[in-house]
């Protein structure tokens, strides 16, 4: 129906204004400002505000807890722990902990900062008019009055049972990320210090899986070997060779410089760490005519005949070697660990 149709006595005449409309203007609807402000519950009655008061401090405390229970998880479980969790199947059992303890710590201290603004702070609209950008002292003054008003209507002060806890859960939360500073390395402990290499091991070929002889060593040969007992499908498998990978060489015992190696050898067979002592990379290059062994990834170059000294290259000392003989049946075994760290040098190494 168009205006047309409407009677004109139903029409709004030009001359009045209707209530609450704007006087010489030509807009005929009523501005109806802000609603009547309604009082919460908790504006009226002191138990209610307790009541509020409980939940928010109870959020925080949540919080607080779940920060802890963070710390004590990330400690606690281990790397390769692992759950079932319906239906998602099996995940980290750390990455699961962490992320639920932290999520709900981050989570309690939102609800509880929400509940306190929506059922304690001051909840009244005021409608200010738009002034200048430049703040003058009047301006400023009223901002001070302002923020003063603000901290009092949010009752941060009077209710001390918030600001405590809101206080212990903003201190805490900030742990979370600095115990994540442990990934930036594990502690050495004795880790570095040993290798799988223990008295009485024998020594395994690497490409046939057998006890290796004196015998089956060549002169002028290099050899790969692994401790007794360590298979390609174990699950530290790489672990334990990135440390306790073995190189043998036969040399004729009366080529070989260094005393310590003539005795620690059998019959001319030296055994080194196959992990170079510069960065880490497997040495597999060696010259039969010079007993020189050279990592190929920056040309360091060790005298295997000399106690595997550095010859040339960056690599900071000698290849350590692995004192063997041979057992009653002839294969050869190891007569202890290394007696240096392998590979690159460390902090504590010394």
């Amino acid at each position: 129906m168009s205006s047309q149709d409407i009677p004109e006595e139903n029409l709004p005449s030009e001359q009045e204004t209707g209530h609450g409309a704007v006087e010489g203007t030509d807009n005929p609807f009523a501005d109806p400002g802000l609603p009547a402000h309604e009082h919460r519950i908790q504006d009226i009655e002191e138990r209610a505000a307790k009541r509020s008061e409980r939940v928010v401090a109870m959020l925080f405390t949540i919080s607080m807890l779940a920060t802890v229970a963070f710390i004590a998880s990330y400690v606690a479980i281990g790397v390769d722990k692992s759950i079932y969790v319906f239906p998602i199947g099996h995940i980290s059992a750390l990455n699961f902990a962490l992320g639920v303890t932290l999520g709900v710590a981050l989570f309690c201290i939102g609800a509880g900062a929400v509940h306190w603004a929506r059922t304690l702070m001051s909840d009244v609209e005021v409608a200010a008019e738009r002034h200048p950008i430049e703040a003058e002292p009047e301006v400023r003054a009223k901002v001070l009055s302002d923020f003063a008003d603000g901290a009092r209507e949010s009752q941060f002060g009077r209710r001390k049972l918030i600001r405590n806890t809101l206080f212990g859960a903003l201190a805490l939360v900030p742990l979370s990320g600095v115990v994540l500073l442990r990934d930036l390395g594990p502690l050495p402990e004795k880790k570095l210090r040993t290798t799988a290499w223990k008295k009485g091991l024998k020594l395994v070929n690497m490409n046939t899986n057998e006890p290796l002889r004196a015998s089956d060593i060549a002169v002028g040969s290099l050899t790969f070997a692994k401790p007794e007992g360590v298979e390609e499908h174990d699950e530290d498998f790489q672990q334990v060779m990135g440390k306790a990978a073995l190189m043998l060489v036969r040399i004729q015992p009366e080529n070989i410089k260094d005393k310590r190696e003539l005795e620690w050898s059998h019959e001319g067979v030296v055994a080194y760490s196959k992990i170079c002592t510069h960065v880490g990379c497997p040495i597999s290059l060696y010259e039969q005519q010079t007993h020189h062994v050279l990592c190929p990834c920056h040309q360091s170059t060790f005298d295997l005949s000399d106690g595997a000294r550095v010859i040339f290259g960056p690599a900071g000392h000698a290849l350590p070697q692995l004192h063997i003989d041979v057992d009653d049946e002839g294969f050869l075994v190891a007569q202890g660990d290394f007696a240096e760290p392998v590979g690159p040098a460390f902090w504590e190494r010394g």
